[in-house]
């Protein structure tokens, strides 16, 4: 019988999965799938296997699995489904370890008790990426779960990058540049070898642009810069956050609006980005189908943001030389993609329009100084191959 890992994703609604054979070599995945929950209790499971052939698409009832129903449904279809192998362990994407989770890790009672302790950090992400483990662990108590994180690989990002110009005290009390998105750009670093061995040693900036976005500077595998900091709110405009903001609004805001907390959270993180501007959607593919000129403001400023963090990530490796594009919107937007190269035509970026309106995995021109590559990520695989690590 084959011994396989549990990958789990948790994202705000849905949770995505992998599951991967472990042997000798790399995990292989077997089944890769999402698990959404409704605001009814309902939700939706979809699995397909590694050909992409569709296995689940069902629609997950409220009374069958009560209000926690996305692992109870996800484990229940995988002991159907998953034939002669056996889950001998889960591994989750945890979005924050702080200063001290700079590796995965067993979670057990204390890790457990630690990692939630960081929820101010992190208040809309950390409690969902704990959520998962809870449940899982009601349920198969014997089975051992690891925290993968995803500020780890920035870890090494170093003063003065990693600094803030406030009070020294307060750095010494954790206040610093973290960094987010971290197992998916593990995987990016790693899939650069494979296409070339000429470009792990590139002066690379990789943008994962999805409802959450960031940029990461990197060279010979390692995080050297990146535009999320302390919290995920910090660096590019995104679907409903804001990005980088004078402070000086935000004491405005509580000055002369009376605006509490709980307010400028709910401001910062869920009304604001693509979302506040349009004020249609924080979708870009609703927003670049519109013809409402709002729409378009709100592309122009998200390009915008875009483009100027990709100079400073450009200052910080001293140069250009690789530019990536990942995540939902980097992987499947020609037209965001197009836009930004067309920004960055000054530091010597070209795109073959063709290529990238087909998709293609290398979209520069071959007169561009810029090598341009759209890859897809991989979170799930990027844990699953730390579990091993853990395990052997």
């Amino acid at each position: 019988m084959a011994n396989a890992i549990l990958a789990l994703n948790a994202g705000s609604s849905s949770i995505k999965f992998g599951v991967f054979e472990i042997g000798p070599g790399e995990p292989v995945a077997t089944v890769r799938g999402t698990v959404e929950e409704n605001t009814d209790g309902g939700g939706r499971l979809d699995a397909r296997d590694a050909s992409g052939r569709r296995l689940a698409n069902q629609v997950l009832h409220p009374a069958s699995k009560g209000s926690d129903g996305r692992i109870p449904w996800l484990l229940e279809w995988i002991d159907g489904h998953l034939g002669s192998a056996r889950v001998v362990a889960a591994g989750h994407r945890i979005v924050h370890g702080g200063s001290d989770f700079v590796s995965a890790c067993l979670l057990d009672t204390p890790a457990m008790a630690a990692l939630a302790a960081l929820t101010p950090l992190a208040p809309l992400h950390q409690p969902r990426s704990l959520a998962p483990v809870q449940a899982l662990k009601a349920l198969r108590p014997d089975l051992p779960q690891y925290g993968c994180f995803d500020t780890a690989f920035h870890h090494g990002i170093a003063p003065p990058v990693s600094r803030y110009a406030i009070p020294r005290r307060y750095e010494d009390e954790g206040i610093r540049r973290y960094g987010f998105h971290g197992l998916s750009y593990e995987f990016i670093a790693s899939q650069l070898g494979v296409i070339s061995p000429s470009l792990p040693g590139k002066r690379t900036v990789v943008a994962h642009l999805g409802n959450g976005a960031s940029l990461c500077a990197m060279r010979h595998g390692r995080s050297l810069d990146t535009t999320m900091g302390f919290s995920a709110l910090e660096g590019l405009m995104m679907g409903t956050r804001c990005g980088t903001i004078d402070p000086g609004i935000l004491l405005y805001l509580q000055q002369s609006q009376g605006l509490s907390i709980t307010d400028l959270e709910d401001l910062l993180y869920r009304q604001s980005g693509l979302l506040g501007v349009s004020g249609l959607s924080g979708d870009v593919r609703i927003l670049l189908a519109s013809d409402d000129p709002r729409a378009k403001e709100a592309i122009e400023l998200f390009v915008l943001s875009l483009t100027r963090a990709v100079a400073v990530m450009a200052n910080t490796l001293e140069g250009l030389e690789c530019l990536v594009f990942t995540g939902g919107i980097g992987e499947h937007s020609a037209r965001i993609r197009a836009l930004t190269c067309a920004r960055l035509a000054w530091l010597g970026v070209r795109v073959d329009m063709d290529a990238n309106e087909a998709g293609a995995k290398e979209i520069s021109d071959p007169t561009s100084a810029v090598t341009v590559l759209v890859l897809a990520t991989d979170e799930e695989l990027s844990i699953a191959r730390h579990v091993v690590q853990i395990m052997a």
